[in-house]
């Protein structure tokens, strides 16, 4: 079982404890290197050190906290995610271009110090749990999704972003947009047949590289599977087969 580093499947640890991530992660063979999303309910819930604790196993990690404040206080913390060792992490694009700016410096900064790469800088552009009539009614933008999308998409790689969190349904307009190297992640991704779940814009992981995802995160078809080995091989394989 080999996984692709230029095509990940990213697996989210939506675990509440130490104890489930480690049933969960023992499941796989040692030898197996996974790319595994670090969201917001782990880190707050253990801190740094799971972090580093998966980092030592040899996995990559995409650190998820989609930070969104002033470029101050951006910038000094991409400082700390960055001497972490993590491949990719998250801000909010809607922090706007100094932000942006800001968080790509910190995490270089942080990363060399340490002696990393510096990681993947991710924007989330619009949650894939929002749809056209809240972008409209709840957040008062004028645009379409796509529309909406596509500029903070742009904003992104002007200002230093390497990629963006987006919709699957999204990805094959922005690719015609962006630059080759660009990265589009896709969550709202269920294998052929699964509840959608709270992801209201969804993909197969088949549908979803047709689009042209760089990577794809797929949490509870996982995680929750009876097999989580044999689920992940399955989505790999569909991922991977297009």
């Amino acid at each position: 079982m080999e996984l692709s580093m230029e095509k990940p499947v990213m697996i989210a640890l939506d675990f509440k404890n130490q104890g489930e991530l480690k049933h969960f992660l023992d499941q796989f063979p040692a030898h197996v290197k996974l790319t595994l999303k670090i969201g917001m309910e782990l880190f707050y819930g253990l801190g740094p050190d799971i972090v580093r604790d998966i980092h030592e196993k040899g996995h990559d990690i995409f650190l998820d906290l989609k930070l969104n404040d002033i470029p101050n206080t951006v910038e000094k913390a991409m400082v700390q995610l960055g001497r972490m060792g993590v491949q990719y992490t998250t801000i909010h694009a809607l922090g706007g271009s100094e932000m942006i700016r800001a968080a790509k410096r910190g995490l270089t900064a942080g990363a060399k110090e340490a002696g990393y790469q510096t990681p993947k800088l991710l924007a989330v552009t619009e949650l894939t749990s929002i749809s056209e009539t809240q972008l409209h009614e709840e957040q008062n933008v004028g645009l379409s999704m796509s529309e909406q999308v596509l500029k903070l998409a742009e904003l992104t790689s002007q200002f230093g972003g390497d990629g963006v969190i987006c919709s699957p349904n999204e990805v094959e307009y922005l690719k015609a947009k962006l630059p080759e190297d660009f990265l589009f992640v896709t969550p709202g991704i269920r294998p052929a047949g699964a509840e959608k779940g709270d992801q209201k814009r969804t993909m197969t992981p088949a549908e979803a590289a047709v689009a042209g995802s760089s990577a794809i995160v797929v949490g509870r078809p996982i995680t929750l599977a009876e097999d989580p080995v044999v689920a992940y091989q399955t989505i790999l394989s569909d991922f991977l087969s297009k």
